[in-house]
């Protein structure tokens, strides 16, 4: 580890270089964790609504050469699962840390999609009953494909067409009530779906809830994603402005202050001397999505093709020496997934051919693996 113990003013010559060596050692790709697992508790929460990308995050965030049968067999095992942490966004994190991040942001989460349950029709009597009606069909150990979630649903007489399903799934995942949990087995193909379970049943340790848990969360995107802000915080953990700075300011004693209201960690992992310059990241990649303002890793004239878009969308990346330098597309279809990945490059001479085809290269090793 490197500690990081001189302030760095923003406006300093060489700071966008700096500040993308420092985040790329924080999201442990140029200093990679030894298991996935490492990975998984170092980042806390990886966006994860497309499941084929936040696995594929947490693999390049791993030495080695982790597939996604790896990243799998965690969740099999209860080590990670997959629910909607913050932002009203699936995340990936470790089934040990779910309960006390989902007790900071599940009812924000869950008042913020307030309107959507009026329209509806969930009131609080309907989902009172879809959550007993879950826990009795889940109880024990049980397991459920999201159809068959939805055909219990239908036996209690909430249709879950136009969303409602869906809905209902959510507010029983920010409640705490259930996760998303082993992954379901495919014949062919990119592994696409997961069972429901019971975080009472599923989850069988939990770590503590810290004393102060919105400045442990803090510290957690912090030593992940620094140097960062608390407006970076907000954003990232779908929280208000006010909340987030004060856990700012809980938190500072145990962070380095790099400029006024940015902070890293004490200590950054220091860099594999062999990690590559260029690297092919997921859809929504953390390195990009996790912060208010993304200009200095991403030049403002690429923020409309990468996105996100007025769907939402926000398109795997290329990342060279620290920036977003491009984008890239690869099919996770039955026959498909195997072939070569397609880049295209925004910044031509960012990067060499043979660079963007070892990062790609590793990716489809890792989704044929």
């Amino acid at each position: 580890m490197d500690a990081v113990a001189e302030s760095r003013p923003v406006s300093a010559p060489g700071v966008q270089a700096r500040l993308a060596e420092l985040r790329l050692r924080s999201h442990r790709l140029t200093a990679p964790a030894r298991t996935l697992a490492e990975a998984a508790d170092h980042m806390l929460a990886v966006q994860s609504q497309e499941f084929w990308g936040g696995r594929w995050a947490l693999a390049s965030r791993t030495a080695g050469s982790p597939t996604i049968r790896d990243v799998d067999a965690l969740f099999d095992d209860g080590t990670i699962v997959r629910s909607w942490t913050m932002r009203g966004t699936l995340h990936i994190i470790p089934a040990r840390d779910l309960r006390w991040v989902v007790g900071i942001t599940g009812d924000r989460q869950y008042r913020q999609a307030a309107p959507q349950y009026r329209r509806l029709g969930l009131d609080g009597a309907t989902l009172a009953r879809c959550e007993a009606a879950v826990r009795a069909a889940l109880a024990g150990g049980g397991r459920l494909t999201r159809a068959e979630l939805f055909d219990v649903l239908r036996g209690i007489g909430v249709d879950p067409a136009d969303q409602r399903g869906g809905n209902v799934l959510y507010g029983l995942a920010v409640h705490g009530v259930v996760c998303q949990g082993p992954v379901v087995p495919r014949g062919s193909g990119v592994t696409r779906e997961q069972y429901v379970v019971l975080v009472d049943d599923w989850v069988t340790q939990s770590a503590p809830t810290p004393s102060d848990p919105v400045a442990a969360l803090f510290r957690r995107f912090v030593a992940a994603h620094g140097p960062a802000t608390a407006e970076d915080f907000a954003w990232w953990a779908g929280l208000a402005l006010t909340p987030a700075r004060a856990a700012a300011e809980s938190a500072a004693a145990h962070l380095v202050e790099v400029d006024q209201g940015v902070f890293v960690a004490p200590e950054v992992a220091q860099a594999d001397p062999d990690a590559p310059a260029v690297f092919a990241l997921p859809s929504f990649e953390e390195y990009y999505i996790s912060y208010a303002d993304r200009d200095a890793l991403c030049a403002p004239e690429f923020r409309a093709p990468i996105g996100p878009g007025k769907n939402g969308m926000v398109r795997p990346i290329l990342v060279a020496h620290g920036q977003v330098v491009g984008s890239w597309v690869a099919s996770t279809a039955v026959g498909r997934h195997g072939d070569e990945p397609v880049p295209e490059l925004l910044a031509p001479g960012a990067a060499t051919a043979s660079e963007i085809g070892a990062a790609l290269e590793r990716y489809r090793a890792f989704v044929t693996g």
